[in-house]
């Protein structure tokens, strides 16, 4: 089965007892058992859910794996994966990624003993200098937040299934529409729900997707028991979401793809970072496992300091400054106070996040108003 048609039908089925195309909301904590432990598969909400259980195979589908669990969040799934981990165990992973993701590596899970390495991942074989018997999992993000960074999915899992790690890669910015990492060796895929696939900014959840039995069922146990889980309406509207996300990506990869080239040589702009460039690191990894570049560029002003920064951003008519990214509008971020603000200056600068780029979610209006706006508001 193709994408889209997957997107449309994958999971869903009409329901038994009414013929409704849409999976309904099953708005329900509990459900009536005709004896004590015959229930249908169903006993409670917080680990199992009709509408629920529809969006997981959904995902599960698009990311050509067998399994899918849904979060109440990015970071709740991201949790369930950092739970898999005990004291002592050592996790290797960028020095460029999501801010949240770093925090709660370094202020939650650091605290009970898990050692963290942050790398520059653009040549998998770094892996191998810190990889030793504590070492348990690595973690990727491809493209990563914010500075765009290609890794190569395919090599760092050679590596990993050399050394019998587990390897986890965020597929957020890229989404199931252009990167599938478990076609490359992925053993877990996450991502935040509530960027391209919800696609509509109304919805904060999380996925993860695997193949292999036994590691859905330790985390499903998680997911069961710590209670990160989703409820029906939002289940429910990201089932709708992803009806159009082939749709949705194909315009976003359109107007990204122009608005990066009318940014490339614009004069106030330093650096820029979109792996569609042929000059982008990693162009040719890009080119390899993603189908397409995608909507998300930063971009580096020239001569800019914090408070020109300010103003730039400010600026804006048709691109909203807001955190997050993937939804139908346009957003402006800035990382370094927003969506990374609790990475260390010297940390994030070191990854180059620095405090006059800017990260830039191309929605998928017209891109004559978005590269009007682009216009005045670098001018």
């Amino acid at each position: 089965m193709k994408f889209a048609t997957k997107a449309i039908h994958a999971g869903q089925h009409p329901d038994p007892s009414t013929g409704a195309v849409m999976t309904p909301i099953y708005q329900t904590s509990t459900y009536w058992q005709k004896a004590p432990g015959d229930n249908q598969g169903y006993e409670y909400s917080r680990g199992t859910n009709p509408t629920r259980k529809a969006l997981e195979d959904c995902l599960a589908a698009l990311e050509n794996a067998k399994f899918g669990l849904a979060f109440s969040s990015g970071m709740g799934a991201t949790d369930a994966v950092m739970k898999l981990l005990k004291p002592g165990d050592e996790v290797i992973t960028g020095n460029d990624l999501y801010g949240g993701s770093y925090r709660i590596f370094t202020k939650i899970f650091a605290n009970y003993g898990i050692k963290f390495h942050f790398l520059n991942l653009h040549d998998p074989e770094i892996i191998n200098e810190y990889v030793n018997e504590n070492t348990k999992m690595v973690w990727i993000e491809t493209p990563t937040n914010p500075t765009m960074q290609v890794v190569d999915i395919a090599a760092i899992s050679k590596i990993v299934k050399a050394k019998n790690l587990m390897l986890v890669v965020d597929n957020t910015f890229a989404s199931p529409y252009l990167q599938n990492p478990i076609d490359f060796g992925a053993d877990i895929v996450m991502h935040s729900v509530t960027k391209y696939i919800g696609g509509h900014s109304d919805v904060v959840m999380g996925a993860l997707m695997m193949n292999d039995e036994d590691l859905y069922k330790r985390l499903w146990f998680i997911y069961n028991s710590c209670g990160a889980t989703p409820g029906p309406m939002d289940s429910f509207f990201v089932l709708r979401g992803i009806k159009t996300l082939h749709l949705r990506m194909k315009a976003h990869c359109e107007n990204g793809r122009a608005v990066a080239e009318f940014l490339k040589d614009h004069p106030k702009v330093e650096r820029i970072f979109w792996p569609g460039f042929t000059d982008h690191p990693n162009h040719h990894i890009a080119a390899n496992q993603m189908r397409d570049f995608g909507g998300m560029i930063s971009i580096v002003l020239k001569g800019a300091d914090l408070q020109e920064t300010f103003r730039i951003a400010s600026n804006f008519k048709v691109f909203t400054l807001a955190e997050s990214l993937g939804g139908v509008e346009s957003l402006i971020n800035h990382p370094a106070t927003m969506t990374h603000a609790s990475i260390p200056k010297e940390t994030r600068e070191a990854a180059g996040v620095v405090d006059n780029l800017l990260r830039l979610s191309v929605g998928v209006e017209d891109i004559e108003d978005l590269l009007e706006d682009l216009k005045n508001a670098l001018s």
